[in-house]
């Protein structure tokens, strides 16, 4: 779907949004940026609920749905500007849930999240553990890299890698906006969880389940009239063309500043181009 050689550049999705019925918005680096939103983000919100478009805010964060929510509010876009939240980690937490049933016992699970935050398993039958020498699972919700370094996640997890433990990563991804600026998302941290010898599940974009949910939240509309707007060219965009969507990249994101060379190799590496680029989500 996305063409072979370069985006078409548009100022904002009025531009093309009569082309399509629903949008899977990303939240970080195209809404705000943790702390602020983004200048045009809430009006652009609105301006597409009043144009009667369906909008999945669809997140690789690993909180479940409705703390991402309150959240958005806090910052200042009103609820009911979008039609669904669906995280990664709500998508996990329904996976836990149906493992949890079938297996009927509770389990020790190592939960990497931020700030002490355990929302990501508040209702499953798991108990705390504070390191990987005693855990059956671990998930990895969040980073703390603005705070830690690689070599302190290695020295919590390299037990549980080396038993074998399997982990689940509700945050693909691999760079996260801080007030200081990139550090590592937990998305690296599962990588490195990988190179310890650990087996890591991935949910979240650019893999299949978090899409396939997506489209269930918004009914019968046809993939042609879906678009994905995103500011990861690995996530957003790779993860748009393996689920047959279009694709619109915000260049103001986690890549702000990057040239068209840049671009260029990112979209090589990713091995996909996106439909359409703009520099910041607006109407």
């Amino acid at each position: 779907m996305s063409p072979a050689t370069a985006p078409a550049a548009i100022a904002g999705l009025g531009a093309i949004a009569a082309g399509y019925d629903a949008l899977f918005v990303d939240q970080f680096g195209v809404l705000h940026d943790g702390t602020t939103p983004y200048p045009d983000a809430v009006e652009t919100l609105l301006q597409l609920k009043a144009e009667g478009k369906r909008v999945v805010l669809l997140s690789n964060s690993g909180k479940r749905a409705a703390p991402n929510e309150v959240r958005l509010e806090r910052l200042g876009f009103p609820r009911g500007s979008w039609t669904h939240l669906l995280s990664s980690g709500e998508v996990a937490w329904s996976i836990l849930a149906a493992e949890a049933a079938a297996n009927g016992t509770p389990r020790r699970c190592l939960l990497i999240a931020r700030d002490g935050d355990r929302s990501a398993i508040e209702g499953l039958p798991l108990e705390p553990s504070e390191d990987g020498t005693d855990c059956a699972l671990v998930l990895i919700a969040a980073s703390e890299g603005d705070r830690k370094s690689l070599d302190d996640y290695a020295a919590l997890l390299a037990p549980a890698a080396a038993r074998g433990v399997s982990a689940y990563c509700t945050n693909p991804d691999k760079q996260m906006l801080t007030p200081l600026g990139l550090r590592f998302g937990a998305g690296r941290i599962a990588m490195l969880y990988e190179e310890l010898g650990g087996r890591v599940t991935w949910i979240g974009k650019p893999f299949p389940e978090i899409y396939a949910a997506g489209r269930r939240a918004i009914g019968e509309i046809a993939p042609r009239r879906i678009l994905c707007v995103g500011d990861s060219v690995e996530h957003d965009i790779g993860g748009a063309r393996d689920a047959g969507l279009a694709s619109c990249f915000v260049a103001g994101g986690i890549h702000e500043g990057a040239g068209d060379a840049d671009l260029r190799a990112l979209y090589a590496e990713a091995g996909a181009v996106p439909d359409f680029i703009m520099h910041r989500f607006r109407w």
